[in-house]
């Protein structure tokens, strides 16, 4: 390890220890505010299902607002052809 008592360790040692304390303790608190944020998602969605929506169906909703739409009506029309292959067209 190290040969080097804490008091003579160099202060660019002791700064980048401060330094990377700080950028785990900062990763540390986004985990808490994601874990937060991932439980008040849930709420919205239960609080949707409790008025009747169909949460799967929000969720791919919610997914598609987030593409191109372009990248949307190609994935459909394939879709639409894979669908005719298969005779599932009414």
């Amino acid at each position: 390890m190290d040969d080097l008592e804490p008091e003579t360790k160099p202060d660019s040692y002791r700064v980048t220890a401060d330094e990377l304390r700080q950028f785990i303790e900062r990763y540390e608190r986004l985990e808490m505010e994601k874990k937060d944020i991932a439980d008040q998602q849930k709420e919205v969605m239960a609080e949707a299902k409790g008025r009747g929506y169909d949460t799967k169906v929000m969720r791919k909703v919610i997914a598609l607002r987030k593409r191109e739409p372009d990248d949307i009506a190609e994935e459909e029309a394939v879709l639409e052809m894979y669908k005719e292959a298969l005779g599932m067209q009414p």
